[in-house]
């Protein structure tokens, strides 16, 4: 029987694009195009003058688009007014807040990306982290089904919320293909010599910056290298601390990369290097197989779901680890070829479709 699925669309129009953003954009879209029954509306908070442009989205005949301008708390009060008017058979939120107030008759689907702010209290405001506990919690205690972005997210629902895992879904997003240009064009833009490993993310305390630079500074001393780089790819971010780089040689910190320069970068990079302490669905890691660069990352959160074979995995608070890693993939040509073609073929399963295909199938 048809159904009626109301989605929260209001984060694919924002002019900074975020993870979570990129998400619901990709998500929704995919969607619309495996569609092939049920109607499917969009509720926007953006003014009609911003409204969605009609490329956003695919079209297709059970599409509706619901402009529903509100200043403040938008969630709360008008799309939840909004929701409670139409009546929809389903309401999938692809972030973490749902309504505070929601009928029952509306079955409720949401999204969690990840709970780093319980691992990571400080990298938050005391606001912006109740924030995000209340609605998480609640939202996980409403919703008829909850969809995880890693086994790693279902398992912290389970044991910071109690959460009924058997209505959590662990759906993986997709992950784009970045386009490669010119890694020349690349490297002069940023200075970056010929030879370098990459680590790309924002800087803070979570990606383990400090171990990072310890064990490329142990890898110089041990193999003589003074000609390979290590290149900080990122905005500094809350709580970064210039002491994680110190004195530190041969290491170049780009700030902010223009998204149109990520494929060069992984291209040209000896490996990505990300051993970093907590990831609810690491998107460099996949970025950096689908570019044929060879990964080093953590065996722990959510990352070895993502790596599986593809790559070498290490304990992210052991610096010889991640020094023999560098050391490993630096070496032997053999090993970086084999990491090339299993990452490759790795990165390829992550699609948007089928992550959609499987939001789809839990809703009907």
């Amino acid at each position: 029987m048809p159904l009626h699925i109301a989605i929260d669309a209001s984060r694919t129009t924002v002019a900074r694009v975020t993870g979570t953003e990129h998400y619901a954009l990709q998500m929704i879209r995919a969607l619309i195009r495996l569609n092939t029954e049920h109607r499917i509306t969009l509720y926007f908070r953006d003014a009609p003058r911003a409204s969605p442009r009609a490329d956003v989205f695919p079209h297709s005949p059970l599409l509706t688009h619901k402009v529903i301008p509100f200043r403040r708390a938008w969630t709360h009060l008008r799309f939840a007014a909004e929701l409670a008017k139409d009546r929809p058979d389903w309401a999938w939120i692809p972030a973490h807040t749902l309504p505070f107030i929601l009928p029952r008759r509306i079955k409720a689907a949401v999204t969690v990306h990840d709970l780093g702010y319980k691992y990571f209290p400080a990298a938050h405001t005391a606001t912006s982290r109740l924030y995000l506990d209340v609605t998480t919690r609640t939202s996980a205690a409403r919703a008829n089904v909850i969809f995880a972005d890693s086994a790693a997210t279902a398992h912290d629902l389970t044991r910071f919320y109690g959460t009924d895992a058997a209505k959590i879904r662990v759906v993986y997003p997709g992950v784009d293909a970045p386009v490669i240009g010119s890694i020349d064009a690349v490297r002069a833009k940023y200075n970056i010599p010929e030879h370098y490993f990459l680590f790309i993310g924002t800087l803070q305390p979570r990606k383990n910056i400090a171990r990072i630079v310890a064990a490329y500074r142990a890898w110089q001393q041990l193999s003589g290298n003074r000609d390979t780089a290590l290149v900080l790819a990122g905005a500094q971010g809350w709580l970064y601390d210039p002491a994680w780089i110190g004195d530190a040689e041969s290491i170049i910190q780009t700030g902010y990369i223009d998204e149109t320069d990520k494929g060069a970068l992984y291209a040209g990079a000896k490996a990505l290097v990300f051993p970093t302490l907590y990831e609810g669905f690491g998107f460099p890691v996949l970025e950096a197989m689908h570019c044929g660069t060879p990964v080093i990352c953590s065996a722990t959160s959510s990352l070895p779901e993502l790596a599986g074979d593809a790559a070498l995995l290490v304990d992210p608070l052991d610096v010889n680890a991640i020094r023999d890693a560098l050391a490993r993939v630096s070496d032997d040509a053999v090993l970086r070829q084999s990491l090339r073609a299993k990452g490759m073929a790795q990165a390829a399963t992550f699609t948007w479709d089928r992550a959609a295909r499987q939001v789809l199938e839990s809703l009907v």
